[in-house]
C-alpha cells in the first residue's frame, strides 16, 4: 500500500511541475490549468494522508484504501475531461460562427466591389 501511495504522491507532484511549466511557457492558459492543478494537489493530499485515505475508503464501503485512491483519480480526471469537453464545444460553436460572419463580410466586400467596378468598354 505504500508503494503506491508513494508512487501516487510523485506522478501528482510530477503533474504539479509539468503543469506550471507548461504555464510558464504558455502552452497551456492559466484558466485551464487550474484544474490540473487541483486535481493534482488533491491527489497529492490523499496519498500523503493515509487516515484520511482509510475514512474515504470505509464511507465509500470499500476495504482496501488504495483502491478507493484509484476510485478518487478517475473520478477527478473524468471531471477535468468532461469541463474541457464542454470547452471544447463552446469554442467549435464560437468558431463556425466566426467562420459565417466572415463569410458574410467577405460576400458583402464583393457586392461592394462589384457595384463600384467601372462598366467594361465595349468595342
Amino acid at each position: 500500500m505504500d508503494r503506491l501511495l508513494n508512487v501516487v504522491s510523485v506522478l501528482s507532484a510530477i503533474l504539479v511541475v509539468m503543469v506550471l511549466a507548461s504555464v510558464r511557457r504558455a502552452h497551456i492558459r492559466v484558466e485551464y490549468s487550474v484544474s490540473w492543478l487541483g486535481a493534482a494537489v488533491a491527489l497529492f493530499v490523499l496519498s500523503l494522508s493515509g487516515s484520511s485515505l482509510d475514512r474515504l475508503a470505509g464511507f465509500l464501503g470499500i476495504t482496501y484504501p488504495p483502491l478507493a485512491l484509484v476510485l478518487v483519480m478517475a473520478c477527478i480526471f473524468l471531471v477535468v475531461l468532461y469541463r474541457f469537453s464542454i470547452i471544447i464545444s463552446e469554442l467549435k460553436d464560437s468558431n463556425i460562427a466566426l467562420a459565417q460572419r466572415v463569410a458574410i463580410l467577405q460576400y458583402q466586400l464583393e457586392s461592394l466591389h462589384e457595384e463600384h467596378r467601372p462598366p467594361a468598354e465595349t468595342r
